[in-house]
This record gives structure tokens, sequence and C-alpha cells, in this order.
């Protein structure tokens, strides 16, 4: 596939819809000679939403340009991004993401046979490899290490070394995994430009890099794993995925920030080359529409009703979803699923047989432990929308980590660096698979 296409038209397909480029020139060298080696490389952290079809989209796009591709699963990088995958979680993630990348390719078309699957934890722990990143450490500064990751790395007051290693490795992985390209989100690009002055400082090549757009979310921001309403879970129902787009930011002749029509876009032109609008006939009845501008304009004129326009995404979304739906559909994919991301809201926090009184035993204000502590860091929680992970430092050796349901009602900002009062003696509870060493008491007025 795609010997047929002269050098030119393997451009127009490898950059269609990308918002940059660097590296051109050397792409359309390489081009005149051979294929072109990319990689897309994902952390395996939060659960992949309906958004991961936008890269899949440029992945076919790749293989239709006779493009040789491979997809990195970054299982270490998960962990180094302060720990969103926790050591015991990243083999059973490392694995959903696998089934559900690969039932994702399959949905679009995309032949697997013609994929290079690799895990980073596969390369990234060998002798050569380890002694790069030392070499490495020795020439990058902790400025530009963090200043790399600002867009990508979850950022925190006081940053864990990990965070200022997950640049360096993300460099070293287009050496190792010998390829011309890697592909990535714009919010790369720190990252991108970082790999493009440091590899040659350890005599290796400086790559090609192509940025897709920051596709806008159903809330009309980034689509999220972490805000449940700006994304539809590759696993939701049919009637999830109506209720989610009934809710969607979807403005009468406004394409600006519009998930819904950036969707179409990104995903839905590039697999079909049309799009159907479905409508009543007393609305002139379906129409197809064979490039995205016209719709776009359309949209903008008011000629096209975003009720209409939901209900035909709903439709095409959902003839994506049904083969990931059915794949997943049975015990082995389901236990799997579960396994990789426990659900602690059904752990019970009560224990067994409490009784309702509780005899002669006096409840005295004197048996909780409250002090006073300052919070060092705040963030959000990697698989909870509504919880604050936080850094408490109450006066021990080492600070506290306390999980608090308080992202609905203070600011991460306001949170930061304020003196709180702790409930420290109450017994360690795992929240979402992190354990909670307390609780951070709240009032309102």
């Amino acid at each position: 596939m795609g010997d047929h296409l002269t050098p030119e038209a393997k451009a127009q397909l490898i950059t269609r819809n990308l918002q940059e480029v660097l590296g051109e020139d050397k792409m359309m060298d390489i081009l005149k000679e051979k294929h072109l080696r990319i990689y897309w490389g994902t952390a395996t952290t939060g659960k992949p939403h309906v958004a991961y079809f936008v890269p899949m989209s440029k992945i076919a796009d790749f293989l239709k340009a006779g493009c040789e591709v491979t997809i990195l699963f970054a299982d270490l990088h998960a962990y180094l991004d302060n720990m969103k995958a926790p050591w015991d979680l990243l083999e059973l993630r490392t694995r959903y993401y696998e089934q559900v990348i690969q039932a994702m390719l399959q949905s679009i078309g995309v032949p697997l046979e013609r994929l290079r699957f690799i895990r980073g934890t596969e390369f990234q722990l060998s002798k050569e490899y380890t002694l790069d990143v030392y070499k490495l450490s020795s020439v990058v500064t902790q400025h530009d290490a963090k200043k790399a990751g600002a867009e990508v790395v979850k950022q925190v007051e006081h940053p864990l070394l990990s965070g200022l290693l997950y640049p360096g490795l993300q460099a070293l992985d287009e050496e190792y995994l010998k390829v011309d390209a890697q592909f990535g989100g714009v919010d790369q690009r720190k990252i991108f430009t970082f790999a493009e002055k440091y590899l040659p400082a350890l005599g290796y090549a400086k790559r090609i890099h192509l940025m897709n757009p920051m596709v806008p979310g159903l809330t009309g921001g980034k689509m999220s794993s972490s805000e449940e309403e700006s994304k539809i879970d590759l696993l939701d129902s049919p009637s999830d995925v109506k209720k989610k787009l009934k809710k969607a930011f979807c403005e009468p002749g406004n394409a600006e920030n519009n998930g819904v029509l950036s969707f179409v876009r990104h995903v839905l032109f590039p697999l079909k080359s049309e799009f159907v609008i479905l409508r009543d006939e007393k609305f002139g009845g379906n129409k197809t529409y064979t490039d995205f501008e016209t719709l776009e304009k359309d949209f903008i004129e008011q000629l096209v009703h975003p009720g209409d326009l939901k209900a035909s995404v709903e439709k095409a979304l959902n003839k994506l979803l049904d083969p990931i739906r059915e794949k997943f559909n049975n015990p082995e994919m389901k236990k799997l699923c579960s396994d990789a991301y426990p659900d602690s809201s059904k752990q019970k926090t009560v224990a067994k047989g409490t009784a309702k009184n509780s005899g002669s035993e006096e409840i005295h204000p004197s048996l909780l432990d409250l002090r006073v502590g300052k919070v060092l860091s705040v963030s959000h929680h990697p698989d909870a929308d509504t919880l604050y992970v936080e850094s408490v430092d109450v006066g021990e050796e080492n600070p506290r980590c306390v999980v608090s349901g308080l992202v609905k009602y203070v600011p991460a900002d306001q949170l930061l660096g304020r003196s709180v009062v702790v409930l420290c003696n109450l017994k360690p509870q795992k929240m979402r698979g992190i354990e909670s060493q307390g609780m951070l008491l709240c009032a309102s007025k």
C-alpha cells in the first residue's frame, strides 16, 4: 500500500489535518528514497476514550502512504508521570491498552499485520538504554527537563525526579525504535524540540516530528480521561453515548471549540471521505457531504441543525464502537477491564457487624487526633474526577498522602500551601487505588 503514490501524494496523506510538522524538507527527502518509519506512543494510564480515534485515523493515513508504523505502549512512562499508573496495576493496564487499541484499529479497518506493537519495558530496561539515560542526564539541565514536560507531565509544587526523566526517555525512544519520525499531539511539542536538541548531543540523528491539533472534548475543552462529561468511553453503551452527546457543547452556527464538529473533521471524514447528515424529510431529508469545509460552512450558516449533527455523529460513532463493545463483552475481557481499573466505590467504608449502639463505650471528642498541617502539593486523582491527592505536612518525619473529595468545592490553587485541619487517627483507606492516610476537614459558612 502506498507504493503507487508519488512522494508528494504520500506527504499530503501524512500531513493532512496536522497542526505542525518539524522537519518537512527532511521528510520529503526520505519519501523520495524509501518508506517513512513513524512511531506513536501512548502512556498506559487512564482508560482510552473516543478521542483516541483521532490518532488512530492518522495512523490509517500513514499506512495508506506506505509508512512503517510502530505503536509504543509506554508503560514505564505511565509510572514515571507522577505514578499515574500504580506499579501493581501497570501490567494490567498495559494489557488493557493493547487489547482496546487493537480493537479500535480493527474497527476502522487498519490491518494489524502491517503494524509493530512494542512495550516500553521491552527495551527501556536494557543495559544500553539505561547507559544512554545516564549520559543524557549529564548534559540536560533541570530547567530544560522541566520545561520539556510542562504540557505532558503532571505539574506539582514539589515534582518527583521521575517527571524530569520522562522527556529524556521519550527522546531516546526515537533512536531505540529506529524511526525517522515521531507522531503526537501538539501538546508534545516541547518534548519534540527537546529531542531535537539533545539527541545529537549523544551522537544520534535529529528526527522529524508530526503534530496533531488538540481536538476539543464534548464540553469544549481538551477531551480528558479525568473529566467524565468531556469524554465518551470506548465501552459506553449506546444509551450513554446518546446521553453524553445530548449534553455536548454544540451551539448553533458556532464552529469554535465544537467537539462534535471536530470529531467529524478529524475522525469520520478521514475514514470515509464523506459524512451523511440525517434529518427528517420535512427539513430536506438526508444530505451527504464529501468535504468537511462545506459541512462546516453549512453549520455556521445554520443550514445544519446541532440536533441533526449530533444524531448523525451518534450513529457513526456507535458503528465504530460496536466491534469494540463486542470484543469486550466476554468474561475474560470484562475481568481485565475491572482488574486494571478497580472501582473503589464498591469498597465498604463501614466494617461489617458494627452495631448501631456500641454499648457503654463513651464517645468523646478527645478520641479524635486532630492536627494542623500544611498542604505541600495537590494533584487530581488519575482515576476519579472528584478527588484530589494531597501531600500534607502534619509535623511527622514524612508528609501524609491524603485523598479528599474536594474538587467541586475548592480550586487546587486555593488549597495549595494552606494550613488545614487533618483527622489523623483514621484507618488508612485505599481510594481508587491510592491509600489515604487521613481526612482533611472542610467547612462552609
